[in-house]
């Protein structure tokens, strides 16, 4: 709950039943601000199947001071309202269903992660899915990335420990594979796969440091936009090569059997009462 500062010296004693109702009215709007679901909870797209998991509004530091030049500087991000964050990497299957395609190198099963797809590719998918289920579904910030994976935690790593071969399929124990999407254990807030399988784009152009960026959890879309952030890493990734502030950027146009990616759906905004 936020803070109400005082403003000011000495009230008189005509002034406390007005500020009284004032502190009433803002706390009462700071309540509704929280209201939601409990984080974790988690919806089913009716028409792909595609599970969601609520993520609630919120503050966190995002990035680090102690890794490479574009993880700097940690700064403060803030979340005025929740958005659903997919439980899982999107699947083959969910992709040719949509597409009617499946360019994945690992196939063999249809709820592998789908991969070898571009930033064009997931932005395309994401717009069929709106089309399809109706509503705002998209790829997530960088912003909304992070915070997902660190689940309330300020955590090197995205699991609910730093234990990663629990969470996480790496270049030790993956067989130079893709895996089931789900095959590992959650974060603290129900999502699987947040580190290692397949890499994830995100919204985001590339940019050399955090210097500029936003700070309300919005996507960054100034700088060089031919080229976009992908997170978490992938099987093949060594474990330290999958901390929560890792940032990958590649080419737009490029696709990889270590690219895939999860989707947001985003609630539209609560009418005004």
């Amino acid at each position: 709950m936020s803070q109400i500062e005082r403003v000011g010296g000495k009230m008189n004693q005509g002034m406390k039943v007005p500020l009284l109702i004032i502190t009433v009215a803002l706390l009462s709007m700071s309540s509704l601000a929280q209201a939601g679901p409990a984080p974790g909870s988690s919806i089913t797209e009716p028409k792909t199947g595609m599970e969601f998991v609520w993520v609630p509004a919120g503050c966190f530091n995002m990035g680090s001071n102690e890794g490479a030049a574009d993880e700097k500087p940690k700064h403060s991000v803030c979340f005025a309202s929740g958005f659903w964050m997919g439980k899982y990497e999107v699947t083959q299957a969910q992709y040719l269903k949509l597409i009617g395609s499946n360019p994945s190198e690992f196939k063999g099963a249809p709820n592998k992660p789908v991969e070898k797809v571009s930033w064009s590719d997931a932005h395309n998918m994401a717009a069929e899915m709106s089309y399809v289920a109706g509503g705002n579904y998209r790829l997530p910030s960088e912003a909304e990335w992070e915070y997902a994976c660190k689940a309330g935690r300020d955590s090197s790593y995205c699991g609910p420990n730093d234990k990663v071969s629990r969470f996480a399929w790496h270049d030790i124990n993956s067989g130079q594979t893709t895996h089931k999407v789900g095959g590992k254990q959650a974060n603290n807030w129900g999502l699987h796969d947040m580190s290692g399988n397949v890499n994830e784009w995100t919204l985001d152009c590339s940019n050399d440091s955090y210097a500029g960026a936003p700070g309300d959890g919005s996507a960054w879309t100034r700088g060089d936009c031919t080229k976009r952030v992908l997170r978490g890493g992938s099987w093949y990734y060594y474990p330290g090569g999958m901390r929560s502030a890792d940032r990958y950027r590649s080419p737009a146009n490029d696709s990889k059997d270590s690219y895939g990616f999860r989707l947001v759906f985003q609630p539209a905004p609560a009418p005004l009462q």
